[in-house]
């Protein structure tokens, strides 16, 4: 007759090596395996290894699918950006803030009228020396330093806005959030803008305060139409290290509206200053022909 845990050892199935356990615990193991609960059939052998699951084929990473894996060279480079923001946030807001600034001055330089000389022929140009020509660079020159000069304290400004006016109800912060923005950090920066163009081309005190009072107001009833709600899906929906690089893809095309604003009030202070000195030349002649008349009297 064959021994009670030897039975037991049959009837776990071929392929099975489980020691011959003592008498005192067969009883039990009977139980356990009529019952369907042993914990030692549930076990593998050690001589059989566990099952692996298959590793996907290498075609799979490079097909379009759920996982959107096609898009990962255009996530890449925003991620190295997150990366670079984190480390050294004050060296990459001012290296993108020039990049916005030249960006918009190059793109407003396009749209507005070029500033061809007349004695050159431009088929005798290349076209990189016929852009460079065109361009005003004392122009670019001046963005780039209005641009670089606001980069830190524009950043810091987000910042503590993100870090403040957070209620309980995230529709009051956002619209608090946007609203103290449209209010106090618009107005500002515009003036800051148009007052630092006018000084860096020598204009007087007086025609930077007549510059900033013509131009202001209009650009903060335009931004009006923009600004709030770029602001409201910045901070909404846009990781921190994220939202100075999105605002600065919307900041290219709003650098391109100050500067064409900027150079149309330059052009209408151009065209008022012509009108007076034309108004003031015949009174100048008359003065003229007065004074030589008294002279030819006199003598």
């Amino acid at each position: 007759m064959i021994a009670t845990s030897r039975a037991w050892a049959l009837r776990a199935g071929p392929g099975r090596t489980n020691p011959i356990l003592p008498c005192s615990r067969t009883p039990q193991l009977l139980h356990e395996v009529r019952c369907g609960t042993t914990k030692t059939s549930k076990r593998w052998n050690a001589s059989h290894p566990p099952p692996v699951g298959q590793k996907p084929p290498v075609s799979a990473t490079t097909i379009p699918g759920p996982s959107w894996l096609w898009l990962e060279p255009i996530y890449e480079p925003f991620r190295a950006y997150g990366r670079v923001q984190r480390r050294r946030p004050y060296m990459t807001q001012f290296i993108s803030s020039l990049v916005i600034y030249l960006v918009g001055d190059f793109v407003a330089q396009s749209i507005g009228p070029p500033a061809v000389t007349e004695d050159e022929e431009e088929d005798e140009k290349g076209w990189l020396q016929a852009w460079a020509t065109e361009r005003d660079w004392a122009r670019t020159g001046r963005a780039l330093l209005i641009g670089g000069a606001a980069a830190v304290p524009g950043y810091k400004w987000f910042l503590w806005l993100s870090n403040s006016f957070n209620y309980s109800s995230k529709t009051l912060s956002l619209v608090t959030k946007v609203t103290v923005s449209q209010l106090l950090f618009t107005p500002l920066f515009n003036t800051y803008f148009f007052a630092a163009q006018s000084l860096l081309t020598g204009m007087s005190i007086p025609d930077t305060i007549e510059r900033v009072k013509k131009t202001v107001p209009v650009s903060w009833v335009n931004s009006c139409k923009v600004w709030p709600a770029i602001t409201a899906f910045s901070f909404a929906f846009i990781p921190i290290e994220y939202r100075s690089i999105f605002g600065g893809v919307i900041a290219i095309g709003w650098q391109t509206y100050l500067s064409l604003l900027n150079q149309r009030a330059a052009a209408e202070e151009e065209r008022g200053h012509s009108l007076e000195e034309a108004k003031s030349h015949p009174a100048r002649r008359r003065e003229e022909d007065r004074a030589t008349g008294e002279e030819k009297c006199a003598a």
